[in-house]
């Protein structure tokens, strides 16, 4: 019993005394918050961006709503049409990659207040952003990217 006794006291001794896996303790306890971290830095970074890329698209339809001339025909959406194109696709050939992806699949993401009585255009939008699975678990609800452009109706 005296020798179990002594045995059992020097394990306990050796492993309180030895750091042979302070390192692997350590870093089983530091690792999952780095990299939730990361992951938060990325994702947060891909929202600005997202953002960025919308307020762009804005200012480009709202910079060609501004010359763009009223047609006769109320009817003819063809400058709105043109100007939602520039905004998602940044072009208004066919085919090309949306700017920012879900956002303006079929045109109706944007809403263009005409030329008011101080004679601006309005360009208006919201965007559901599609985040990882990340938000989810730490309990963060949908992000909504909302963003507005003003122009000075110039005209041609």
């Amino acid at each position: 019993m005296i020798a179990m006794r002594n045995i059992v006291c020097a394990l306990f001794h050796h492993f309180r005394s030895s750091e042979d896996g302070a390192v692997l303790t350590e870093a089983l306890v530091a690792v999952p918050f780095v990299t939730l971290f990361a992951a938060g830095v990325l994702e947060f970074g891909n929202i600005f961006w997202q953002r960025m890329q919308i307020d762009s698209g804005l200012r480009d339809a709202g910079r060609y709503m501004s010359r763009c001339r009223p047609r006769p025909d109320p009817t003819d959406p063809t400058c709105d049409e043109t100007a939602k194109k520039l905004a998602f696709y940044g072009t208004q050939a066919s085919g090309a990659a949306l700017r920012v992806p879900g956002w303006g699949d079929n045109l109706a993401d944007i809403t263009i207040i005409p030329v008011d009585v101080n004679g601006t255009i309005t360009v208006q939008t919201s965007h559901l952003y599609r985040s990882s699975p990340i938000f989810s678990w730490l309990g963060i609800d949908a992000i909504t990217i909302t963003s507005s452009h003003q122009e000075r109706y110039i005209g041609w």
